[in-house]
């Protein structure tokens, strides 16, 4: 199995514990005062979000198993919500309202429509895509984007770039999958060309995200 197989595997069989990080549940939880600052991230980075205003036509790619797509419903007149994992969409159903469009697609595959859309979110997955795919990623996304669209991005921080984009990940159950994870820092989201973002990391250094 290739690496990009084996990650879509993962998050296919992950699905169904993907929210126990999220929540910081089960062997994810921490103790109360990291929780707190987890938290508090998490919030920070929602009304980030918010204030944005992802409004109109909206793209959510991997969309997972719903946490940003019910917020992003909330503004938009329509979400159209991307992920290959169908477990994951399943879960994204039961979460949001009628104006979200479901797409199974795998991420390098997919062709956004012709139409476009007003803004393009992606959380958690700008790491995971690997460094041979990212301007081909890039101009997907730009191509996806109608005159004076933007783009919203979130993902996880680390204060340091790890020597390679290869990660052991565990299941609830000790299977084990190889990921890709790029840790960005905020000047190399800044350089990126083409999009011209704004980088921001939260207080307590949990989450990096970025917008146009």
């Amino acid at each position: 199995m290739d690496r990009l197989s084996e990650q879509r595997e993962y998050y296919r069989q992950r699905a169904p514990e993907y929210d126990e990080w999220w929540q910081a549940r089960g062997r994810y939880a921490k103790s109360p005062s990291e929780e707190a600052k987890w938290f508090a991230d998490v919030d920070e980075v929602t009304r980030a979000l918010d204030s944005f205003g992802p409004g109109g036509d909206v793209l959510e790619l991997a969309a997972g198993t719903g946490w940003w797509t019910a917020r992003l419903a909330r503004q938009a007149s329509r979400v159209t919500a991307v992920d290959a994992a169908p477990e994951a969409l399943a879960i994204n159903r039961a979460r949001t309202s009628g104006n979200v469009v479901y797409v199974q697609a795998d991420l390098f595959e997919w062709e956004p429509p012709a139409d476009g859309f007003d803004v393009v979110f992606f959380a958690y997955w700008l790491s995971h895509v690997p460094a041979d795919r990212l301007a081909a990623f890039q101009r997907k996304v730009s191509a996806a984007l109608r005159p004076g669209g933007r783009i919203f991005l979130i993902d996880s921080y680390h204060h340091e770039r790890l020597p390679d984009d290869r990660q052991q990940r565990e299941l609830n159950d000790g299977r084990r999958f190889e990921v890709v994870k790029r840790y960005w820092q905020p000047a190399e989201l800044r350089a990126l060309p083409g999009w011209d973002l704004t980088a921001h990391v939260t207080a307590n250094r949990h989450i990096i995200y970025a917008t146009t």
